[in-house]
């Protein structure tokens, strides 16, 4: 097991920066591998929760490759593992109904509830059509279908739907997948003949959560695996969950039978949060982190920052930063100086900015870019984008290859190298880069 880690590692220490290894990965273990269920342990639950929310494809990537195992990644912290250690005690000791009990579903964060969701105007709707859904699982909103930018909480309401279900009872089985792990394992199940026993795995659930549906445009055999399920969990009365970044509607590459009942439950679109939301969540969440936060402070934070997942990053740097003092007193001059740190775009790089820019610089069409020609004017804003979106989108080569189209990824590799190569020789590639990045940032300070 310890070799395995450390070959792990090895890989891990390749594809994240220094500072992130130091800091998060080596001084992590690898704690066991039990009924295809891999658990990994880090100093702190902080960090253990951080590494799965930013890291959990990555890693898991590199174990099902060395195992030749299809695995599910559970994160813990070694005071959790010591806690649950000390309060161990003999059978009699314990309440049966705890011991019998099982486990939360793999994948779900226990801290994403409805009650730890910081609810505005902007996802008020979403937090009620989802609540509703933990109450009535199969019967109303199904399939709910939860759709908007990066960090809206979309996320957060499947897991938070996910967790009432089990708080209320146990037995409800509840999956979660990313639609890329959801094709992956299509794509591994009909190489490998075994589509039966994935069938039993994902039409043998009483809820079914599907993140970034977005991505399944273009795959047919797999939309035809995903309409197969849909049709059998909803005629035997489980619950659907989808998100996406865009409304069903505006998919691309979707069977038309398959959007039809992406529709055919409700659509919700969930706005970025205002200025008030951003503080509420600040306050909510920094008590996760154990951190004494008044309104005034948070205020601060939440102008500077807009996007709901940096939000928590910095909570995550000042909670860090807190570490090492003694004083754990947060000031304004403490908040101000480490949003010196943040960097100014916080506003997340969304692929669509990029993908924008690059047709205007070019000035042909989006519907271009992410089409079959090949003519020579197309090629090279292609490539461009492909390379920005991997550069600066920090989007896998499967992600951009659906993106654009739904090219295969080691097209976008090819696209994604070649422009590399150019610009270690040519000043003028250089210059067009900059200039369609400048581009960019320009749009999202508008």
């Amino acid at each position: 097991m310890e070799d395995l880690w450390k070959s792990v590692l090895a890989e891990l220490e390749v594809e994240v920066s220094k500072p992130v290894f130091l800091t998060f990965f080596k001084p992590t273990t690898l704690v066991s591998i039990e009924k295809s269920i891999a658990t990994i342990s880090a100093s702190t639950q902080i960090t253990a929760e951080y590494i799965e929310r930013r890291y959990y494809s990555l890693i898991k990537k590199i174990l099902d490759r060395k195992t030749k195992e299809n695995l599910s990644l559970v994160f813990s912290s070694e005071t959790k593992r010591a806690r649950e250690k000390n309060e161990s005690g003999p059978l009699f000791a314990r309440d049966v109904k705890n011991v019998l009990s099982k486990k939360r579903p793999t994948r779900i964060r226990q801290d994403y509830t409805f009650d730890s969701l910081a609810v505005s105007e902007s996802n008020q709707l979403a937090f009620t059509g989802a609540l509703e859904v933990a109450k009535n699982p199969g019967v109303k909103y199904n399939p709910l279908f939860l759709y908007g930018t990066v960090g809206v909480g979309k996320t957060h309401l499947m897991n938070a739907v996910a967790n009432m279900l089990f708080d209320e009872d146990n037995e409800t089985t509840v999956l979660y997948l990313t639609t890329e792990e959801f094709t992956n394992e299509v794509v591994e199940a009909i190489r490998d003949k075994t589509t039966t026993q994935l069938r039993k795995k994902f039409r043998n659930v009483d809820v079914l959560l599907l993140d970034d549906i977005q991505f399944l445009g273009g795959k047919e055999r797999v939309q035809e695996e995903l309409f197969h399920t849909f049709n059998t969990l909803i005629d035997k009365g489980g619950q659907i969950i989808l998100s996406s970044d865009k409304p069903p509607q505006e998919i691309r590459k979707i069977e038309k039978r398959l959007a039809s009942r992406f529709e055919g439950g409700l659509s919700i679109d969930i706005q970025p949060p205002d200025f008030e939301l951003r503080t509420a969540i600040l306050l909510i969440k920094s008590q996760k982190y154990g951190l004494t936060l008044d309104v005034e402070t948070a205020k601060i934070a939440a102008e500077k920052i807009e996007d709901t997942r940096a939000l928590e990053g910095f909570l995550l740097k000042l909670a860090s930063y807190l570490s090492t003092r003694e004083d754990k007193t947060i000031t304004e001059k403490i908040i101000s100086l480490l949003l010196g740190k943040v960097r100014s775009e916080t506003k997340i790089i969304h692929p669509d900015n990029i993908i924008e820019a690059v047709c205007n610089y070019f000035n042909i069409k989006p519907t271009q870019i992410k089409g079959v020609k090949r003519d020579a004017y197309l090629v090279r804003p292609r490539h461009i984008c492909m390379y920005l979106l991997k550069e600066d989108a920090r989007l896998t080569y499967v992600e951009i290859g659906n993106l654009l189209g739904g090219r295969d990824h080691t097209t976008v590799m090819h696209g994604v190298e070649k422009v590399g190569k150019i610009l270690s020789d040519s000043q003028n590639a250089n210059e067009e880069i900059m200039l369609i990045k400048r581009k960019i940032k320009e749009d999202l300070l508008q």
